[in-house]
């Protein structure tokens, strides 16, 4: 008994501390542990005043027996709001099985029954010696929580499939292990089996609930981090669209530049994955690079398509793109590089490029491997003033302007690429 009251209290302070378990499978599972160990101490009251002719005898002996036939009752009840329950989870709601609904009015008819009992010794009386003496008609304080159980047992076998596997077993236990111990309690008299088993199969419940709790937080968080990353790629693949299109908006503006913004994204790509740069880093840079003339929204076309040199005052125009540009991209938090390559993709190794007139390492890193692929594409395009120049003058003009123009290791990448081209495929078509 004490071992059996230890276990209860153990279980009623594992519940009542544990947050994962909801509030109401906590009350559940609380209510099982204490009335199966009140039961338990009932129980044993029962026995040690069984005979004992005093007052306090009088009324322990018989108030603690009236007690444990009502709280089997009670265990059987609490244990079936937990079925319905666990079938409304794993029903999505449905309507609780009519079944469970008759199990509660069988308790209810079983505490009225009980009570009548004391009045008319249907179930057992005490003799003048206040010794517990059972009447012929017991067995009906078995045989109405022992029905309830088995109509709970109907119930979860019938609907197995519509429970989580993993809950079945402990819930059939619970039920058949009670009434296995009831019969063997009513036919040999023996030690209330009842109420030790009653708390076993309590801690069972609880161990496989919180297993079956952990594994619901496992797959709610497996689905949640699924819907992050959804909506993560979601974000991106909206962001690259909205990209390509405002790359297409802006080489409309000029006719000699079409698909350029595409090209220098593709091969600014190239020099990072050439750079042993990560795959993210590459895609990264790819949607940088796809922005990096935004700027040229806010340049009047009658300078971006003037045909012929451009004045000092419309080269000073066009040389406020970047900074234009950066205005327009840094106001995207989600995406704070993207403005990188705007601001400083004309910027020079050798600090006399503009906006900013950044030297060598001050020039963000992604923007420098864009200036490498803007100026190759610059050269392997047709302008309004020349044609598309030849790959050797390409070749020609990186080599005379590593470290000066260009940083040396992306440099020096771009002539590796341009010299893997043999059949000059990295021009405009």
């Amino acid at each position: 008994m004490a071992f059996s009251c230890g276990a209860s209290l153990v279980l009623i302070l594992l519940s009542a501390v544990n947050e994962s378990i909801p509030k109401r499978m906590k009350m559940q599972l609380i209510g099982l542990a204490f009335a199966s160990a009140i039961l338990q101490v009932a129980n044993k009251v029962t026995r040690l005043y069984d005979g004992n002719v005093t007052l306090t005898g009088l009324i322990l002996a018989r108030s603690c027996k009236l007690l444990a036939y009502f709280l089997f009752l009670v265990i059987i009840y609490i244990f079936n709001s937990y079925v319905k329950d666990m079938f409304m989870r794993d029903k999505n709601g449905c309507k609780i099985p009519c079944v469970l609904q008759v199990v509660d009015i069988i308790l209810l008819v079983g505490a009225l029954v009980l009570a009548i009992s004391q009045f008319t010794g249907l179930y057992y009386h005490y003799d003048n010696t206040n010794t517990y003496v059972r009447s012929p008609y017991n067995a009906i304080a078995y045989v109405i929580p022992v029905l309830a159980l088995l109509l709970q047992l109907v119930e979860i076998i019938w609907h197995y499939n519509h429970f989580v596997r993993r809950m079945v077993i402990p819930l059939v236990l619970f039920i058949v292990m009670p009434i296995m111990a009831s019969v063997s309690q009513f036919i040999f008299h023996t030690v209330s089996l009842t109420g030790l088993t009653v708390v076993a199969m309590t801690a069972v419940l609880y161990s496989f609930s919180l297993f079956d709790i952990n594994e619901e937080l496992k797959a709610a968080h497996r689905r949640q981090l699924d819907m992050l990353r959804s909506r993560e790629e979601l974000s991106k693949k909206m962001l690259a669209e909205t990209a390509s299109a405002l790359a297409e908006a802006i080489d409309a503006k000029d006719s000699y530049t079409n698909g350029h913004s595409n090209r220098v994204a593709k091969y600014s790509r190239m020099i990072a994955q050439v750079a042993g740069k990560s795959q993210q880093l590459c895609d990264e840079i790819y949607l940088i690079a796809l922005l990096h003339d935004v700027g040229k929204i806010g340049i009047p076309n009658a300078i971006i398509n003037k045909n012929g040199k451009l004045t000092n005052e419309e080269y000073d125009i066009i040389k406020t793109h970047p900074a234009k540009g950066n205005e327009i991209l840094k106001k995207i938090s989600s995406s704070p590089n993207l403005a990188i390559g705007a601001h400083y993709h004309h910027e020079r190794y050798d600090g006399k490029g503009y906006p900013e007139g950044l030297k060598g390492e001050e020039i963000p890193e992604i923007a420098r491997i864009i200036a490498c692929a803007d100026a190759y594409d610059a050269m392997a395009s047709k302008r309004s003033y020349r044609d598309v120049l030849p790959r050797n003058v390409i070749r020609a003009e990186f080599e005379k302007n590593l470290g000066t123009q260009f940083d040396p290791k992306f440099g020096q990448i771009m002539l590796h690429l341009i010299d893997c081209d043999t059949n000059y495929q990295m021009r405009e078509k």
